[in-house]
């Protein structure tokens, strides 16, 4: 891991998140195992259409099936991956909000959406430039591979590594951490006993995401200095609508304690299957069961 690969990104509760960019070379082999995923599952429906008795050529089917893996896949695996595709996890890489925010769908389908003009369309181009301008020349195709080259070496060209998708949607494409709820900081705050008690409600505005981005916070408690620590317990104050009779808090303490019960409550949830990625989904989750 070079220096040169490390970036800082604030999230909406005003703490400084530590990520690594994932390299090109990693971004790369991740893609090419997506897209043989997606010419394997082609292949094999378009043969099942084909033997299935369905009137039609191969090869239309093929391009038929292909078009819509390829629309729907990246994005769909990326919205309920947490921003991973297999070929990303593979990779141990996955997309994230270039602000610190939960992925959003609007995004996670404009960088994929944004995929067609980068790479499908242009390659479309260049093999088949009749497909999409009958009686094209040669002239098409060769202007066609001039776009895609450059598109595809626009990473090169950006510190961040960026592609037109992730320019348009705000996203990043970082390294996944190795543990993301490392059990040394549990154990150390389950030694102390708890000040401060905390209800199913209000730890249910709260996910997984957010709850590595706390830990990562009091694992640098040291070079954190007392502003931050004070804001940070506002804002979580104020989005689990803590008492205001009760807003004399101690930060540090208060967040301590939060992290714990917090992640009490996830390792509970994971044992009885249920995993929330963010504070939105939680709460989708909760609007459900009181619906129910």
């Amino acid at each position: 891991m070079k220096d040169a690969d490390q970036r800082v990104i604030t999230t909406p509760e005003g703490i400084e998140l530590p990520v690594v960019l994932a390299s090109m070379g990693s971004r790369l082999v991740a893609f090419i195992l997506d897209a043989l995923i997606i010419m394997s599952v082609a292949l094999g429906l378009a043969l099942l259409t084909i033997f299935g008795g369905a009137s039609g050529s191969f090869a239309a089917f093929f391009v038929l099936i292909v078009f819509l893996l390829r629309t729907f896949y990246f994005a769909l695996f990326e919205l309920f991956w947490q921003g991973s595709t297999p070929g990303k996890r593979n990779q141990r890489i996955r997309v994230i909000d270039a602000h610190g925010g939960p992925l959003s769908p609007g995004a996670i389908f404009a960088r994929n959406l944004t995929r067609e003009m980068e790479i499908f369309l242009p390659l479309v181009a260049m093999f088949s430039p009749e497909q999409l301008w009958p009686g094209a020349s040669g002239v098409v195709a060769l202007l066609a591979a001039l776009w895609c080259v450059g598109l595809l070496l626009m990473p090169f060209f950006n510190r961040d590594r960026l592609r037109v998708g992730d320019l348009i949607a705000g996203t990043r494409v970082i390294v996944v951490p190795q543990e993301m709820l490392m059990e040394d900081l549990s154990a150390r705050l389950a030694t102390r006993p708890a000040r401060y008690a905390f209800t199913a409600t209000q730890l249910s505005h709260y996910g997984n995401y957010e709850l590595q981005v706390l830990e990562d916070l009091l694992r640098r408690e040291a070079d954190v200095d007392k502003d931050t620590w004070r804001l940070v317990c506002e804002k979580i104050r104020k989005r689990i609508h803590w008492p205001d009779d009760q807003a004399d808090v101690e930060p540090l303490v208060f967040l301590r304690d939060f992290y714990a019960a917090q992640r009490a409550r996830l390792e509970r949830g994971l044992l009885l299957g249920v995993r929330h990625a963010d504070k939105n989904e939680a709460r989708e989750a909760q609007a459900r069961t009181r619906a129910g």
